[in-house]
This record gives C-alpha cells, sequence and structure tokens, in this order.
C-alpha cells in the first residue's frame, strides 16, 4: 500500500525553469486542467503513465502538437491533505493555507469524522477552522454543546445559517479566506456546494465548462474544484466532493495523540512512560486530564477508536 506522502519524494524532480509553471486547478483520471500564469487553461496530460498530480500543484508543463499540453514535473509541494484507509489513498488538494471543515446541526453530525479531518490537517501542517451551518434549526444548543471542546483546545467555530442570513455568512468568512488558499471539506447535506454558490456565483457554469473540457460527465461531483474569489487570483477556494468516512492510516499510533490539540496539550505535563499509549498505564498524563475534565469522554472515545483502528495489522486480503 503506498501513500501519496512517500510518493511525493518521486514527484519532486528537478526545476525545469524552462517550461511555463502551471497550477493544477481540476483533475479526473489523466485529464488535467492547468491554468497557466496568465489565467487560461488549457488541457494537460502527464509525462508517462503516472498521474499524481493533485488540484492545487504547481508543475512545469509545455504544448504538445495538438492545441492540448503535457505535464513535465510537478514543483514542491508544501503540504499534501488526503485520507487514506487500508485499500486506497484519496488525495484532496496540494499547498493549501488553511481548511474549512463544515458540519451542520442537521443531519447530525459524526464527531469522530470531524476529528479525523482535523488530525489529518494538523499532519500536514495545515491550520483548520470549524463551520456549524443551519443554525437556525432547533438542534443548535445540542451542536453547539458537542463542538465545545473543539472550540476549547483553540479551534474557532464559525456559525451561520446559509438559507436564512446568507450574507451574514460571508461577512464572517470573508476576511479569513483573503490572500488565502482555503479547502472546504465535509460531509454530504453540511452546505458546501450552498456556500461555495454563494462565494462564486459562476460556480455551477464553470463546473460545467471544465466538466466538458475533462470530458468527465457525470463524475463531476468526485473530484476537488478550484475557483479564484477575486479578480487578482489571490484569494483560491478549493470546494471537494463531500465524503462519509475518512481514513487516517498515514498516521502512526504513537502520533495521534500529538495531533490532537487537548491531549498534546495534557501529555505536555509528562506520562511516566515516554511510550505511553494513555490508555491504561500507571501515571499517565492523559489519564489525569480525563478524571479532571479536561479531557472529555466523547473525545477520549474518539481517541481509542482511531489508536485501536491504526493499531491492526495492515490488511493484505
Amino acid at each position: 500500500m503506498s501513500r501519496p506522502g512517500s510518493r511525493e519524494r518521486k514527484l519532486q524532480q528537478a526545476p525545469r525553469d524552462h517550461l511555463d509553471l502551471g497550477l493544477v486547478v481540476r483533475g479526473h483520471g489523466r485529464h488535467y486542467l492547468v491554468e497557466t500564469a496568465e489565467g487560461g487553461r488549457i488541457l494537460c496530460h502527464p509525462r508517462g503513465k503516472k498521474s499524481d498530480a493533485v488540484v492545487g500543484d504547481r508543475v512545469r508543463w509545455q504544448m504538445t502538437g495538438s492545441d492540448e499540453g503535457v505535464i513535465e514535473a510537478l514543483e514542491p509541494r508544501r503540504n499534501l491533505l488526503y485520507r487514506q484507509d487500508e485499500w486506497r489513498s484519496k488525495s484532496f488538494a496540494a499547498n493549501v493555507d488553511q481548511l474549512l471543515v463544515l458540519v451542520a446541526v442537521e443531519p447530525v453530525f459524526s464527531e469522530s469524522l470531524l476529528s479525523r479531518a482535523l488530525v489529518a490537517a494538523a499532519e500536514a501542517g495545515i491550520e483548520a477552522r470549524i463551520g456549524l451551518n443551519k443554525t437556525d434549526l432547533p438542534g443548535v444548543a445540542a451542536a453547539r454543546q458537542r463542538l465545545a471542546p473543539y472550540t476549547a483546545m483553540g479551534i474557532q467555530v464559525f456559525e451561520w445559517s446559509l438559507q436564512a442570513d446568507p450574507a451574514g455568512a460571508l461577512a464572517r468568512l470573508a476576511p479569513w479566506l483573503q490572500g488565502k488558499t482555503t479547502l472546504v471539506l465535509g460531509p454530504s447535506g453540511t452546505g458546501k456546494s450552498t456556500l461555495t454558490n454563494l462565494l462564486i456565483p459562476d460556480a455551477q457554469a464553470q463546473v460545467g465548462e471544465i466538466s466538458e473540457a475533462l470530458n468527465s460527465g457525470r463524475h463531476t461531483t468526485t473530484h476537488t474544484q478550484w475557483y479564484w474569489l477575486d479578480a487578482e487570483r489571490q484569494s483560491g477556494w478549493l470546494d471537494s466532493p463531500g465524503f462519509q468516512t475518512f481514513g487516517i492510516q498515514h498516521i502512526t499510533p504513537t502520533q495521534l495523540a500529538g495531533l490532537m490539540p487537548d491531549f498534546a496539550a495534557a501529555a505536555a505535563a509528562g506520562c511516566r512512560f515516554a511510550n505511553c499509549t494513555h490508555r491504561q498505564e500507571p501515571g499517565c498524563a492523559v489519564q489525569a486530564a480525563l478524571k479532571e475534565g479536561r479531557i472529555v469522554e466523547s473525545r477520549y472515545r474518539i481517541y481509542l477508536e482511531l489508536h485501536d483502528e491504526l493499531s491492526r495489522p495492515p490488511h493484505y486480503g
């Protein structure tokens, strides 16, 4: 089983400065839409058999004999956000500045999925915030209570109702988005498409044009899409497909606690054993924080779930 992080070293070839530099804004199979330095977009294919580029990659490319191009090399990545289960990896985007994990009052969100996305972002070194949508619904108090531990550990939570007050949502988001490349993740039904359409009024038209260029047809919802939020092309918005699972098999059990801010803060006090798993060892600082209420039960259950999952032997069947 390979992981994007391990392949990345192979992708970072020697610079080819004589080639044009482009930005991958969409991909489907071996077809990529690359934005040129001037803002034009051209259909490109990778050189060779591998299709390793993802949205957000900077690539060196050149024209072929037709009206298409070929990707000759990838520029080094600052980061790569992806999920990985026992069977395959799914890359979301590369070179991301920040992540917005979108959840909603209804349908009731999974804290496990939320935590997995936040752990993956922490492993990639990407700042993450949470967006809570549909705050006009009766279950908002319960949703806020479930998100309280994340606020307590320093993760900012935006709140809005995209249906009842779209202008208010945009006003809250705009300062945070300016000059940054932002990836939005979330399960289906949270309002990602609604938010994207508010931020980029012609988003649906762009998707249609890109779908036609890539000949990807009905598969357009299964890939990340890059949009510009401003005419100067300084603020990027990356809309991703909804997900119902989020594997983090690229993370080791010993890394896990350090990627969960509440656990990392508790462990900083010092466990008796350097290799403490924070499960049953005596003198565990995390266990002490749990008893004192500095780590809530729901977060500890998620930690056990993820630790068990990451500790299982690899599946080879």
